[in-house]
């Protein structure tokens, strides 16, 4: 999975990470939230390029 994202891609998931270990150290509540809402923004993204790509043949 890393090799697909190529380095910028790696550096936005740590900084990601980076982030919601900084909201946690202030509030773990929150942090569990924002953490949720980018899984499942993650999904939706996902989701709508596979069927974008199998609209157009190439999956």
């Amino acid at each position: 999975m890393l090799r697909n994202l190529g380095p910028v891609g790696i550096v936005g998931v740590l900084s990601l990470v980076v982030g919601i270990a900084v909201v946690a150290h202030a509030n773990l509540q929150i942090a569990a939230g924002i953490a949720l809402v980018l899984a499942g923004l993650g999904l939706v993204v996902k989701s709508l390029v596979t069927s974008m790509l199998s609209a157009w043949g190439m999956f």
